[in-house]
């Protein structure tokens, strides 16, 4: 007990922690992560689940559920970098995507890529908070001409590797083109079609900036 409390005061001395203040550390680290993090994964679940939602409000986009990881669909950016390493709690520049999804480019494809632009435009202030990305397999020639002036903003992903891209289920891009909205957290968690309009697309990106404030 003698070598052990001369071993304390020993280390006390030398200027290294005490295990209540490694402990104290501890906790104020937990505290500034709970502070900064949980009000955004807070406001998610209540999105996800309804949970404390006065509004009762009803999306208008299909939900994916369960929500699906950007990772699992192997996508890229142009550059080559993993489309995953966009989004995440660490990131602060990560923003909700529209993600246009499509085989070959048909008119209903064209009709989707259109509907994510004006729709982005459509969100004034908060047009920043989203980005737009496409994935398309087959892009024609005259849309492949015209795509650096109507469609500049919008980023071309490509698959990784050999590796075909992986949907999340109910989306089937070679036969239907659909739009995938990704959270900041990099979920993939709702999908629009040639069925909905602007306006229910706007009423629920409006309605999840407002509730969640992450991205």
């Amino acid at each position: 007990m003698t070598t052990t409390m001369a071993n304390r005061e020993s280390d006390q001395q030398s200027g290294g922690p005490t295990p209540e203040q490694v402990r104290r550390g501890r906790r104020t680290a937990l505290l500034l992560f709970a502070i900064g993090f949980g009000p955004m994964v807070f406001a998610t679940i209540m999105y996800y689940t309804g949970w404390l939602n006065p509004a009762g409000h009803t999306n208008n986009g299909e939900l994916v559920q369960p929500v699906v990881p950007v990772a699992e669909l192997q996508l890229q950016t142009a550059d080559g970098q993993p489309l995953s390493n966009r989004f995440g709690p660490v990131r602060a520049d990560a923003e909700w995507m529209m993600m246009v999804v499509a085989g070959q480019c048909t008119e209903e494809c064209e009709n989707l890529l259109y509907l994510a632009r004006q729709v982005n435009i459509a969100l004034g202030k908060n047009a920043d908070r989203v980005s737009r990305a496409a994935y398309i397999a087959n892009v024609p020639a005259g849309l492949e001409a015209r795509w650096a002036e109507e469609y500049s903003a919008m980023e071309r992903l490509q698959p990784r590797g050999d590796r075909a891209p992986a949907w999340p289920a109910g989306v089937q891009p070679d036969r239907k083109p659909r739009i995938l909205l990704v959270d900041p957290f990099g979920n993939v968690m709702m999908h629009y079609g040639n069925e909905h309009t602007g306006k229910d697309m706007l009423k629920d990106l409006k309605h999840l900036m407002k509730i969640s404030r992450i991205g």
